[in-house]
């Protein structure tokens, strides 16, 4: 089952370390502002109900996920299965949230809490209870286990959490478990939206925010994934570095005198004497190489951040 290939981490160790000083300068800044945090988080919460919502098939647009939730408002042509996955994930959230206020260890009754919210009134008969028969996963590279397995995998998979043997950092813990999770698949139904809660809990309980896997991304996630079943760890802990990078971004870019300036990378071309042309820093910013983020198809970075890329690359030709 920990069939885990470490060799990503020489690649990905700046972005790692950057998001750790991120981390430590949010630490630094708390408490922070009551009303701005409480913002960001309302708008987070609906942007992680639409996006996970969105990867499973749900039609509702962030617009109209922001009115179910906060207006009450039926959205007409819309299915009541829509409206309970959206009313369903803010419920779940809103359980997170309380848990990750603990001191939190990950434990198999909490996720089913999770799976129960997920399914509520949707699928009551398997809200909250592991599979008890074989499932198939469309586009996937594999065949979920046994579902006599199912119990012991996901009890080992807690422990390799708690325990950590392999001595990963956060952000790679929350990966491996992410995708160890939807291997297992331990439910018939809603593992995608439940493994994408539990993971961020992992990461807000140590002091990160959430990570948001995008939408616009589901291809790229998908194929990360299965990448990871033959224990490429690459392209999926990008991925998640990158959703992470993303909402750390939003809530470091909240503090006073941040001076971070983030634009679109295209704006920031036009009006910044740079060395490198748009298509280079894109590449830049999609392969992790500079601290950048994603708003749904745009990619967004600063003016120190591809200085700083200079920088280091001619450190390294020194070297």
């Amino acid at each position: 089952m920990w069939n885990i290939d470490l060799t990503y981490r020489e690649k990905l160790q700046p972005t790692f370390d950057r998001l750790y000083e991120k981390k430590a300068l949010l630490h630094e800044a708390r408490p922070l502002p009551q009303i701005a945090l409480q913002k960001i988080q309302d708008a987070l919460s609906v942007e992680w109900t639409y996006n996970s919502n969105s990867i499973e098939g749900n039609t509702l647009t962030l617009q109209e996920t922001q009115l179910v939730l906060h207006e009450g408002i039926t959205i007409k042509g819309k299915s009541l299965r829509e409206h309970f996955e959206v009313k369903n994930h803010e419920l779940a959230l809103n359980h997170l949230y309380t848990l990750s206020n603990q001191n939190y260890q990950p434990n198999a009754s909490d996720i089913l809490d999770l799976h129960r919210y997920v399914l509520r009134s949707i699928e009551e008969d398997y809200a909250g209870r592991l599979r008890t028969g074989g499932v198939r996963i469309s586009g996937a590279n594999f065949i979920p286990p046994n579902a006599r397995k199912v119990p012991d995998l996901l009890d080992e998979l807690i422990e390799f959490v708690v325990e950590n043997p392999l001595q990963l950092n956060a952000i790679e813990l929350a990966t491996v478990f992410h995708h160890k999770f939807v291997w297992i698949h331990p439910f018939f139904e809603g593992n995608g939206r439940t493994v994408r809660l539990v993971m961020n809990l992992l990461l807000l309980k140590v002091g990160f925010t959430p990570a948001i896997v995008l939408s616009t991304d589901r291809q790229k996630y998908y194929t990360a994934l299965n990448a990871a079943n033959k224990g490429n760890y690459f392209k999926l802990s990008l991925l998640m570095a990158q959703a992470l990078e993303r909402t750390m971004n939003i809530y470091t870019g909240s503090l006073p005198d941040n001076g971070m300036g983030f634009m679109e990378i295209s704006s920031l071309v036009e009006e910044e004497k740079l060395p490198y042309g748009q298509e280079y820093i894109s590449l830049l910013a999609r392969q992790g190489k500079i601290d950048a983020y994603k708003e749904g198809r745009n990619w967004l970075t600063t003016k120190a951040a591809v200085f700083e890329y200079i920088k280091n690359r001619e450190r390294k030709r020194v070297l």
